[in-house]
This record gives C-alpha cells, sequence and structure tokens, in this order.
C-alpha cells in the first residue's frame, strides 16, 4: 500500500515549515499515524515526532449551467501534518 501520495506545497504550508518544521502530505485514507509516521521516516530518512491527520469528507456543490443547475461531488482526501525533530528538513525540491 502506497502510504504517501503528495505533498501539500501551498503558502499556508510553506509559513508552517518555515515557523514549526511542520511538513503537510495528502495521505492515502485508509492509513494510520503508525504508517504515516514510518513511511515519511523512510521516504526521507528524518526522525518524526508527531503526527496530526485530518479527514476531508466531499461535499455536493451546484453550478449553473445553459441546461440548468448541476451537481456534482468534491472530492475526499485524508491529510497529514508531520513535525520533525529539530534540526532536521525535507526538501521537495530536490528531484527536480
Amino acid at each position: 500500500m502506497n502510504v504517501l501520495i503528495k505533498p501539500i506545497i501551498t503558502e499556508k504550508m510553506t509559513g508552517l515549515t518555515e515557523k514549526m518544521n511542520r511538513y503537510g502530505f495528502v495521505v492515502s485514507s485508509d492509513a494510520n499515524k503508525i504508517q504515516i509516521k514510518q513511511a515519511v521516516e523512510k521516504a526521507y530518512g528524518v526522525n518524526v515526532e508527531d503526527v496530526r491527520t485530518m479527514k476531508y469528507i466531499g461535499k455536493v456543490k451546484a453550478r449553473n449551467t445553459r441546461t440548468g443547475v448541476k451537481y456534482g461531488i468534491t472530492g475526499r482526501c485524508k491529510k497529514a501534518i508531520v513535525s520533525l525533530a529539530k534540526g532536521e528538513t525535507i526538501d521537495f525540491y530536490s528531484s527536480i
């Protein structure tokens, strides 16, 4: 099972990384905190101190078109915020 799907690289997460040494990831919806910690440590070679998770449920959205109102559902996902040990960092841009 692939636990880590992709890193979250936004302005808000970049600020959190600079201030508190925390990194965000979109993870598999059935992964638990222990699996996320092991996956980050294995993938990036760092020591993880804390893992916080949150689930986003899909919401029904409506949009107006020429043929009438169309309904759809936004995607559901699970995110994890990972705190690293002091002095350790993850470089997402090294493989580019």
